[in-house]
Parts: C-alpha cells; structure tokens; sequence
C-alpha cells in the first residue's frame, strides 16, 4: 500500500476545529514515570520525544491523578496544583515535537489501588473485590456528597492545568474499573441519592465532570473520553448502559469516545489470548460495538485493542465504523511503529500474549500492563525495549518496584 492510498494517513477534523493528522492514536499506557514528587521525570520526557518522531496523530498519555491521596499506582503524575508547571509545559512541547497531538489522560482509582498506597480507598459505595482480590485491593469507604462534588472539580482543575501546560486535549478515563466506572456500575454503585439507583443517577457523575471540565477549558479544547463497553462482570456496566452514557456524552459535547472494556476483576482488555476466533480474525476487539454505537451516534469513535496488521486497521476504518485506530503495546517494544504503519509497512514487532508458567499470575491480567510499562521504562532512560524479556523476569521484578513504591509513598505520607 502507498501513503496517498491509506485512509490511515489522512487527516481528521474534529468538531471543535482541530485537525488531526492521521487516524492512528497511541492509546494510554501506564508509564509510571513520575517522580517523587509526582512531577513529570525527564525520563518520562524523554519518552514522548521519542514517541514524537512516529508522526502519530496523538499521543494520550497515561493515567495522571486528580488528588496525591488517590494513587492508582506508585510512579503516577499528579496534578492537583500549578506546582509542576515548568515540567508539564516540556512534556507537552516535547510530545508535539513534531506535529503530533496530545492529550492527557486524567484519572482517580476510586477502590482500585493496591493495599498500602493509599491511606484509604474510596468508591461509591463500601463493595468489596471479588475473593480473589481482596488480598491486594481493600474494600472502600462511601464516598460522602460533598467529597463527590469536590473530585468533580479536581477533574476540571487538573484539566484546565493540562491546557495551561500546552496539552492539546484530555481524556476522561472513565473505563477498567476505575471511579468513573464505579460510578456507572450498578454492581459497584448502590448508592439511593442522586448519584445511582437508577442508570440516569449513575451517568450523573461522568456528565458533571464533563460539564465542570467543558466550563474551565472552553469549546475549542478537545475532551475525550474512555468507555468500557461493558464491564463483562455479573451485575455490572451493560452494552444496553453504556450505549445510553454515549448517546448522553454526545448530546452534551464530547469530542471523542475510545471504546474498550473490562475491569481488574475481569481484565478482558488485557488478557489477548482469551479472544474469541470470530473477534481475533478481523484484529479489533471492541468492533462489534462500534457498529451499535454508530446506528445511534456520529460522534467520533475511537477502537483500542486487538490491531495486529495494517491490513486489520485498515480495513476497520474503510468499513466506516471507527474513525480512529487505537494502538497501545506496539509503541513499547517498537516506538516508532507509527511511522512504518502510515508509510504502509508492516510493523518490524508484534505483540504476542505474555505469560509467567503460572497460571494464577496470568489469570489476574497484570503482566500484560507491568512486562510493557518496564520496556517503556527502558526507552525513557534511553535503552532499547527488550521484545522477547521473559514475563516471569518482568513479574517479579515488578513486584519488588511497587513494593518500594508504596513503601516510598507511606513514607511521603508520613513526613
């Protein structure tokens, strides 16, 4: 395929006026590279100048944190506060380098931050995890009215940060499990107030932030969002719910909507080998949906999740049912993947699914976040990704990295 023939190399404009590139989009991956002080390290920097010199259309970022007391994970960004300002601004010029778009992914874990990083975790109401979890996850405190009210305007301050810093745009995280997606979920939102009981009451959260964000950056700032399709947990986020919060984030304003799905207590979005033949043949995971969302809404869709060819996310977009491929791993073992794709050549790696040999460990998903945040870590401080590193290897040097990690944040916490 030539560059002039491939629907993936040519331009997107969005309603707010801004034009996108091309239709390739990193999606977020979680780089915890931030420093102590939850600051952007200049190894985080280094990283998205490199991703910069792919040409992609954008680069989101991952999960930057609304509060210091409600770490997803040790290594986050936090913006709570100008404080980081001078850093932030190098990390949006850098990633825009060279004519890529950025948007920074904004996020709170709600229950979902391991045992110990957090002094406490919060949700909207005390739902405990599945057995299997609760030795790493604690159950939740109910959030009170007022403390929602206020993680309302921690999103919308964090944003208009991220604008002020040179960011191009943010995205809501409000998928895998995190507080946004608590919110939605009727398994892990049984609150009888305003904020559940009913679907309207549980999409109130997501559509305040929306709004309270909207009104700090104004109508030409892009704001996406990320959307589980469903939570594919017994009693949880269904297609039915998820297509009504889409339709509800259309009418408002959004500018983009990237479909994926899943939790930590059901990683499908991580675990690749357990997909159906049906879905792995023509790559993309979430593309069933895609279409549902598409007989409802022309808002811009984003598929994250399954890509493997240029073929497969070519003949996605040509189908009409996405606008904008979504690549995440590629970019860890490959920075500049981006760039062979847009020129019409195959990637030089793949991603294959990770495993340890033990079977517990692979079930929980997490290798396949923890083996490419290391291989990120390795391009920000300059070295080479490592394609074939073993997942045992990654796995259990991960688990000392998060263990000085939190040790590190109770000490912060403490002083």
């Amino acid at each position: 395929m030539t560059n002039d023939s491939l629907l993936l190399a040519q331009p997107f404009t969005l309603k707010s006026g801004m034009i996108i590139k091309n239709r390739l989009i990193k999606a977020a991956l979680s780089e915890a590279l931030g420093n102590a002080e939850g600051g952007p390290s200049p190894a985080l920097i280094k990283l998205y100048r490199t991703w910069a010199q792919s040409d992609i259309g954008v680069l989101i970022t991952g999960n930057v944190m609304i509060d210091r007391d409600a770490l997803g994970e040790p290594g986050n960004v936090i913006i709570e506060d100008e404080r980081h300002l001078v850093f932030l601004k190098e990390w949006a010029t850098m990633a825009k380098s060279s004519g890529s778009q950025v948007w920074m992914q904004i996020n709170h874990p709600g229950k979902q931050a391991l045992r110990g990083l957090n002094k406490e975790t919060v949700s909207p109401s005390a739902v405990p995890f599945s057995p299997k979890m609760q030795a790493l996850f604690a159950t939740p405190r109910e959030l009170t009215h007022v403390e929602i009210e206020d993680i309302i305007q921690r999103f919308a301050t964090t944003a208009a940060i991220a604008q002020k810093a040179g960011f191009s745009g943010i995205q809501l995280h409000g998928a895998h499990g995190y507080l946004i997606s608590q919110f939605l979920s009727p398994h892990h939102n049984r609150r009888n107030d305003q904020w559940g009981g009913n679907p309207e009451n549980r999409r109130r959260f997501v559509l305040e932030i929306y709004k309270s964000v909207r009104a700090k950056v104004g109508a030409a700032f892009p704001i996406a969002i990320k959307l589980n399709s469903a939570d594919f947990q017994r009693g949880g986020f269904t297609e039915e719910e998820s297509l009504a919060t889409i339709q509800a984030l259309d009418e408002a304003g959004i500018d983009l909507i990237e479909i994926s799905g899943g939790t930590y207590e059901k990683p499908v979005m991580m675990q690749s080998s357990h997909t159906k033949v049906s879905t792995a043949s023509r790559e993309a995971y979430f593309l069933d949906f895609a279409k549902k969302v598409r007989q409802l809404s022309t808002v811009p869709l984003m598929v994250t999740g399954g890509f493997r060819s240029l073929n497969g996310i070519e003949s996605a977009l040509k189908a009409g049912d996405l606008d904008f491929a979504g690549l995440g791993r590629i970019f860890a073992i490959e920075p500049l993947a981006a760039k062979r794709l847009i020129n019409g050549l195959e990637t030089q790696n793949q991603v294959k699914p990770l495993t340890t040999g033990i079977k517990f460990i692979d079930d929980l998903g997490s290798l396949e976040v923890t083996w490419y945040t290391r291989q990120m870590h390795r391009i920000g401080h300059g070295i080479k990704p490592i394609p074939d590193e073993h997942g045992l290897k990654s796995f259990l040097l991960d688990i000392k990295d998060k263990g000085l990690g939190i040790l590190k944040n109770r000490q912060l916490r403490a002083s």
